[in-house]
């Protein structure tokens, strides 16, 4: 299987990297905003419930509404002088004290890796927002249909409020780190509805689900952590809404077909796990003295680096992969030399694999 961005890897150390070096190329890749995604538009004259759990699920997912203006508290204040995030939770903040920076410097470059992060979800949620307008046309039974277009207006409302929330509250609005770009156009284009709700539902609703519960864990602003909260339990209804879909597609699938689901699957977390936060580093690194390249290969080389790195994938998306057996011994080992699933976690994620 041919790597993502193979042109854009390197050896750094132990660990190979995507990394981009030519800014223009970057550049380019930011202003190609049209994207030529062609879709299969299926017509279903079965008005009826045919998927039961879908069905239920729509329905929670209606019970389960919020207004982005109305129920978040815009006054509550979100300021650069105080810790958004336990101060242990910003590798910028970490990196900065171990270079005797200090503590009004660790917060300001906390601040700005949480502005940052937030910006590339926000990024993905526009993703998302898109590629939920292509479900409600590709799915053929009225049940997919219709969760998937109660997920376009929970996906607008996501969009809303971490625009909000960055434009209002921290002040800017990062541009979209080059390795997620590809990936997302990568799932925007992707033929039928199989590829679609894989890629977007269970693998990057999943890691969008682990990476905000972890922030919200982290998390010290009540305003910051009511809209984590928010929008992470529609993320939890729209990664469910992938497995279930995603269980109907494998207990029908070949062997073959199966292969090339994970294969797939371990392809796209690779490329976004191989760029090992370089986008964010570089755009830091000169206003916080940081070479992005030692920082990065001090962290790969720590002994305990997989144990680290590996959160966010078991946290949601390794567990429903084992589930739908699209992980399984042929390529755990492929995980585990990226760093991706650790000896600590591996236990709890087969545990939950087989609750």
């Amino acid at each position: 299987m041919d790597k993502i961005l193979a042109d854009h890897r390197k050896q750094l150390g132990n660990f190979e990297i995507i990394d981009w070096v030519d800014e223009n190329e970057l550049a380019n890749l930011r202003k190609k905003i049209d994207v030529d995604v062609p879709v299969d538009l299926h017509w279903t004259w079965e008005y009826g419930s045919e998927v039961e759990e879908l069905r239920a699920l729509y329905e929670k997912g209606k019970q389960g509404q919020w207004n982005a203006a109305q129920d978040v508290d815009w006054s509550a204040p979100v300021s650069k002088d105080e810790w958004v995030l336990n101060p242990e939770a910003s590798m910028m903040a970490n990196v900065c004290k171990l270079m005797g920076k200090d503590e009004a410097t660790q917060k300001a470059a906390a601040f700005d890796e949480l502005a940052f992060t937030v910006s590339q979800l926000l990024h993905g949620e526009q993703a998302a927002l898109q590629l939920c307008g292509q479900l409600t046309n590709v799915c053929d039974k009225m049940d997919q249909k219709f969760y998937a277009a109660s997920q376009v207006a929970d996906e607008a409302r996501h969009v809303e409020v971490f625009a909000r929330f960055l434009s209002e509250k921290m002040g800017t609005i990062y541009p979209i780190g080059g390795t997620l770009k590809i990936l997302l156009d990568e799932l925007l284009q992707a033929e039928g509805m199989q590829k679609k709700t894989l890629g977007m539902q269970c693998l990057f609703e999943g890691m969008a689900v682990g990476i905000m519960d972890m922030m919200r864990q982290e998390c010290r602003n009540p305003l910051f952590s009511d809209i984590l909260y928010r929008v992470q339990g529609d993320e939890s209804r729209h990664a469910a809404f992938g497995v279930l879909t995603m269980r109907r597609v494998v207990a029908e699938a070949e062997p073959e077909q199966m292969a090339e689901m994970e294969d797939w699957a371990f392809g796209l977390l690779e490329a976004l796990n191989a760029n090992q936060q370089l986008d964010m580093l570089k755009l830091f690194g000169p206003k916080y003295d940081i070479d992005p390249e030692v920082i990065t290969q001090m962290f790969t080389a720590l002994p305990n680096f997989a144990e680290l790195n590996s959160l966010i994938y078991t946290h949601t998306v390794v567990p429903n992969l084992r589930n739908l057996g699209l992980l399984t011994e042929r390529t755990e080992q492929s995980w585990r030399d990226k760093g991706m699933i650790s000896d600590s976690h591996i236990a709890f994620s087969r545990s939950l694999s087989l609750a």
